[in-house]
């Protein structure tokens, strides 16, 4: 009952071998635009009143202001624009600052960004909320956090479907929001081109007054001071550069059109929202966001016939704006696993987030990013003005990186490329926007939430060093029994041995071919010397995020497998057994492990499961999560069935003298 129960919320496995199966998955510009630039759009939501309200009463710098959005989301777009050129494969800002800049930037960077899809999923989960408050009743603010927990666990178990099951259900929102927005700001700004003249003049006034008053000086930080902490308006625009292994074949020019779409919708609406706020004359109101005032005074008296739409249109209006921040919450659920699975295969983080499930999503870091983007809505009880400024300081921090890793390619490549000086022209402009941004919004919020993600970051740069030097750590003392072992001077069996029909059988489980397989083969020679008659090598070629890109991979991680498999073969041949092998190509090692040795116990009679376990001299908080008992879980899997499974245990010493590996009783 709950395997139906968890098929029919999480879907039926997938086919690694369909020839189609990574073009269905894959999303075409359309698709694309409503699953990754959903997040840049929905910035629109926070970031133009985030900036609004910052400046005060001195609204008459809102068109400087919106000039100056419009043109950083096209700036940026267009420098995103250059990564995909360059990345095709995705990666984002961990792997431009990685390849670019080195091991050390990669990681922060990479760790900045982590976070960043954490808080997109928390700070677009709560304004959306809080879009769809606005029009409720004040009494039913009380609810307000645990809707918001609950929208993010039901995201999370609909991102564990796959993506382009997603997205496809997310889009009539995508629309909704788009028609609505779009109708009302041509309304809002178009029903006062009247004043247009008057707004220029009293514009260019009052800034004169300003400057007399105080200083250019003092002017300048109050829109510096307004552009910085509106910079939740530029996030999200990064998220295709990111994913672009998700996008459908051409993916460099399906990349470059959804990066279009999306600076044209955003600079569009964000820039249309913060005109109309000054148009319109918009004020706070306690328990509303600006945006829901906004569409009550440019629609709220609407009347057709005799009947009130005015108010039926602004309570859609906010409800597709709420439901567009869930969509834009989907970023989070795309990028972010992607981004922890090639950090995983670059052993920053444990090897598990690389591994994709049966329907081929990464399912430890859906998960992840669920429990994570729940934590923080409870640290900060949903408050967006809280999250915003932890969001945006994260967010510039990976387009500083990912900005400065171009400025340093383009320098490079300079003697070679013959429009090189307009691209780094493009990528220094950005370095000198996205940093500016960071440091103002990172010392003048440090107190107000900016030192909680600052601390965060670094905690979590810290990890990775240490997952990372763990791994090279255990690789360094096992390479001494690689080099031993692999060439063991075996004699050449003299005759082929054969099947012993009767006889007790070794059912090892292995992995790639080298010291640890060889020493458990070793160790059953010698702790049942001519016991066992017949040796079946069984093992699973792991299908995880940096593999699996199409057929042609999995055919290619199949000939790895069996190449390595036909290696043991020889190996228990010349030690005098009667050796064949079996693999599968699969999501779920310890499923895969069970099923394959539940159908070798059915072929062989009298069989033993033997499996090798690292048991390592000095014992840390890493050990355990980091080598994840594999052993140990086929065992508890199999102990019930009746199966004996025996571990051999490998002893990995940490001492001075040269490293070795022994078996233990």
């Amino acid at each position: 009952m709950l395997g139906r129960l968890r098929g029919w919320l999480i879907g039926a496995p997938r086919n690694l071998f369909d020839p189609r199966i990574h073009h269905h998955l894959a999303l075409i510009t359309f698709f694309a635009w409503v699953g990754l630039g959903s997040d840049g759009l929905s910035s629109s939501s926070y970031g133009p009143e985030e900036a609004f309200l910052q400046l005060g009463t001195h609204r008459y710098l809102a068109v400087f202001l919106m000039v100056a959005m419009v043109a950083t989301v096209f700036l940026i777009s267009a420098s995103y624009s250059q990564i995909i050129e360059l990345f095709p494969t995705g990666g984002g800002g961990y792997l431009v600052a990685t390849k670019l800049l080195g091991p050390v930037p990669g990681i922060i960077s990479g760790c900045a960004l982590v976070i960043d899809y954490v808080l997109t999923i928390a700070i677009s989960v709560a304004s959306g909320c809080d879009a769809i408050f606005s029009f409720l009743p004040p009494e039913w603010a009380g609810a307000r956090l645990p809707t918001k927990l609950i929208a993010v666990a039901g995201l999370t178990a609909l991102n564990l479907r796959g993506v382009r099951e997603s997205v496809l259900v997310l889009t009539p929102i995508f629309l909704g929001f788009m028609l609505s927005h779009a109708a009302l700001i041509v309304v809002g700004i178009f029903t006062h081109t009247a004043a247009f003249p008057t707004l220029v003049a009293h514009t260019v006034a009052d800034t004169q007054a300003a400057v007399a008053e105080t200083s250019v000086l003092a002017v300048l930080l109050v829109f510096m001071r307004a552009y910085s902490l509106g910079g939740g308006t530029f996030t999200g625009i990064e998220a295709v550069s990111n994913s672009t292994d998700i996008l459908r074949e051409p993916r460099v020019e399906t990349g470059k059109r959804t990066m279009l779409l999306m600076a044209c919708s955003l600079a569009f609406t964000a820039g249309g929202i913060l005109l109309c706020y000054l148009l319109n004359d918009v004020q706070h109101e306690p328990g509303k966001t600006l945006n829901a005032s906004l569409w009550e005074i440019i629609a709220g008296s609407w009347k057709i016939g005799g009947l009130d739409v005015g108010a039926g249109l602004v309570v859609f209006t906010l409800v597709a704006e709420g439901a567009l921040l869930f969509v834009a919450a989907q970023t989070g659920f795309l990028a972010g696993p992607r981004t922890l699975g090639a950090m995983a295969v670059d052993h920053w983080v444990p090897k598990r987030f690389a591994y994709l499930s049966e329907r081929l999503v990464t399912q430890n870091g859906v998960l992840s990013m669920g429990l994570a983007a729940a934590a923080v809505m409870l640290y900060t009880n949903g408050s967006v003005h809280i999250l915003i400024v932890m969001y945006s300081i994260n967010v510039f921090m990976t387009f500083t990186f990912s900005q400065a890793g171009m400025v340093r390619h383009w320098w490079s490549v300079r003697a070679k490329e013959a429009h090189w000086r307009r691209r780094l022209t493009v990528a220094i402009t950005g370095t000198l926007v996205t940093a500016s941004i960071l440091v103002v919004t990172s010392v003048i919020k440090f107190l107000q939430g900016g030192w909680v993600t600052l601390a965060v970051t670094g905690a979590f740069v810290g990890l990775c060093f240490l997952v990372r030097g763990h791994y090279g750590r255990v690789r360094r003392l096992l390479s001494s029994l690689d080099e031993v072992l692999t060439n063991l001077p075996l004699p050449e069996p003299t005759r082929t041995p054969e099947l012993a029909p009767d006889g007790p059988t070794a059912i090892v489980l292995v992995e790639s071919y080298g010291g640890l397989g060889i020493h458990t083969m070793l160790s059953i020679q010698r702790l049942f010397p001519r016991h066992y008659r017949n040796v079946v090598y069984a093992t699973v070629g792991l299908v995880d995020s940096g593999q699996f890109k199409g057929v042609q991979d999995m055919h290619a991680l199949e000939q790895k497998v069996r190449g390595d498999l036909e290696k043991y073969v020889q190996l228990g041949t010349r030690m005098g057994y009667y050796s064949e092998y079996r693999y599968t190509l699969g999501t779920d090692l310890i499923a895969e492990l069970e099923s394959m040795c539940l159908d070798l116990i059915k072929e062989f009679r009298r069989p033993v499961v033997f499996v090798g376990q690292l048991v390592f001299q000095r014992e840390n908080l890493l050990t355990r999560p980091l080598h994840h008992e594999t052993a140990f879980a086929v065992q508890r899997r199999l102990q019930f069935t009746g199966v004996q499974v025996i571990i051999l245990p490998i002893r990995v010493w940490e001492q001075t003298r040269k490293p070795r590996a022994r078996t233990g009783a």
